[in-house]
């Protein structure tokens, strides 16, 4: 990439020409506006801020108080307390964690059909999902696929709890993170066989593993399947896109890509335009990526202090203390949030 290949900021930032990328355009789904809470929901919303000030009070139930008990009773071997418990948390209305199943490590797999036996008895169908789903995602994090499967699969074959995508989003995702791309689609197989339509968070685990890595090949393949399927196209996917088009070094595209974001109403993720600011430094564009932070700014608070923050901060790190300066000092004026590092380099190099 040659310095007369630079990306023009406020050219795209200003122009509603849509570059298709990196294959046909994509249906967006509609983006409905958000609705004022009713009466009800800020009754809820109270009520949910009383039982977390209960939560803090000794004895008590909340997730950590089932959490505790419930890894206790399964380091204990005691499933029948596991079963109680579960049934219980769900009566007193408190949703699994990640913590919940912390009692399974490495070395004691062999409880497994202990507990899924467990499960597979309690009281109604929605515990016996968000167990189901929460062991899963257990195993997922640990990386046991196999294992993680075979829990997915029995919630299908044996009709304990209805299984969807929600199910096997965590194995998609781990198989992901770790570039296992083919064992991700075989996944999508094991679902389309239990009868279940891969969607769209599904597919975009896949997209952001392709695009992570910079192989936009195969992240095209993910879209056409994505445009097949008639399944739209949200934050995640473009989120995803733009990182793949960084990553190429192709930032004209991923500008084109945050201009399609804003024209067809898809509020950006903040690290969106992180991935633009992170190429820009990638490559010494050091002007073009402070115009592109000013570019976007004045739309959002929070989203102009995280920009302005990460760009004076990397600044900063590569020595490039000038521009830092500038960054900080506007940050000032805008009244945008500093982090301690920011506050210290202000005091001592722009407010002196």
């Amino acid at each position: 990439m040659t310095q007369n290949n630079t990306p023009k900021i406020k050219r795209h930032l200003g122009s509603t020409t849509r570059i298709p990328f990196p294959t046909r355009s994509i249906i967006l789904l509609e983006q409905k506006p958000s609705k004022m809470l009713s009466l009800r929901k800020l009754s809820t919303l109270k009520s949910s801020r009383f039982l977390s000030s209960l939560a803090s009070i000794p004895g008590i139930p909340s997730c950590n108080y089932y959490d505790t008990r419930i890894n206790q009773a399964g380091r204990e071997g005691n499933f029948e307390t596991v079963g109680r418990l579960l049934n219980k948390r769900v009566l007193d209305g408190f949703f699994n964690t990640n913590n919940t199943f912390k009692f399974i490590t490495t070395t004691n797999l062999t409880i497994l059909n202990d507990l899924l036996e467990t499960i597979a008895q309690l009281d109604n169908n929605f515990a016996r999902k968000c167990s189901y789903d929460c062991l899963i995602a257990r195993l997922s994090k640990m990386h046991f696929i196999k294992e993680a499967t075979r829990v997915a699969e029995v919630m299908v074959s044996e009709g304990h709890a209805a299984a969807n995508n929600a199910t096997f989003h965590p194995i998609i995702n781990a198989l992901t993170k770790k570039e296992e791309f083919d064992e991700a689609w075989r996944m999508l197989d094991v679902m389309k066989s239990n009868g279940i339509s891969p969607d769209l968070t599904a597919y975009n685990y896949l997209l952001t593993g392709y695009c992570f890595i910079g192989n936009l090949t195969s992240a095209a393949r993910v879209v056409e399947k994505i445009d097949e399927e008639e399944l739209g196209a949200d934050t995640r996917t473009y989120d995803a896109l733009v990182l793949g088009a960084c990553r190429a070094g192709e930032l004209e595209a991923a500008l084109a890509l945050l201009r399609r974001m804003v024209d067809d109403g898809v509020s950006p993720l903040y690290c969106t335009h992180t991935h633009i600011i992170n190429a820009f430094l990638k490559y010494n564009y050091y002007e073009q990526a402070v115009e592109f932070v000013r570019c976007n700014a004045g739309r959002d608070l929070k989203l102009d202090a995280e920009n302005f923050g990460i760009l004076a901060t990397k600044l900063i790190t590569r020595s490039r203390f000038e521009e830092a300066k500038e960054l900080v000092k506007e940050m000032s004026e805008r009244r945008l949030t500093m982090g301690p590092r920011l506050k210290d380099f202000y005091e001592l190099n722009v407010r002196s």
